[in-house]
């Protein structure tokens, strides 16, 4: 399987409209983070957002999520910003460790800054919980982080 590769190579201020939405995937547990992206990208499109205003970019893993978060809404080129992944329980603290960090992170940049960032990363006890999650035949949580993306947008336009 190859890596999946950021979505950047166009980056001129007119490509950027208020309605730009960019998905940003962990890697680790690619598979999964994969079937998040997909249903997220879908269900953008579904409701209206054109293809070429998601951007999809790719970080090495869910700790990482927050700060490339933080240095997209400093861009000022988006209406939402959409962290997905999945963190899966192993033997070690690690888990705990990662998923309260990233979580934390992503809620630090809500109180900060009025760019609504949904945290899209799922933390599961095992891979069958994850992929369930994932599944757009399924939980389809990649879809449901579009659709919070999408109402938050909607909602700070009313405030």
């Amino acid at each position: 399987m190859s890596m999946p590769t950021n979505d950047t190579t166009n980056n001129s201020p007119d490509r950027y409209a208020p309605n730009q939405y960019a998905l940003i995937g962990a890697r680790f547990n690619l598979s999964i983070t994969e079937m998040l992206m997909q249903s997220a990208a879908a269900e953008l499109q579904k409701n209206g957002i054109n293809r070429a205003d998601i951007i999809q970019i790719w970080v090495p893993g869910a700790f990482e999520l927050p700060q490339v978060c933080k240095r997209l809404i400093q861009t000022k080129r988006y209406a939402a910003i959409i962290a997905l992944g999945a963190i899966i329980r192993g033997e070690t603290a690690h888990f705990d460790l990662i998923a309260a960090e990233c979580a934390r992170g992503i809620m630090q940049l809500n109180l900060q800054f009025d760019t609504p960032v949904i945290f899209g990363v799922l933390t599961t006890d095992n891979t069958a919980q994850a992929l369930h999650r994932a599944d757009p035949a399924k939980k389809n949580n990649g879809a449901y982080a579009a659709r919070a993306a999408l109402d938050m947008v909607n909602l700070f336009s009313h405030l």
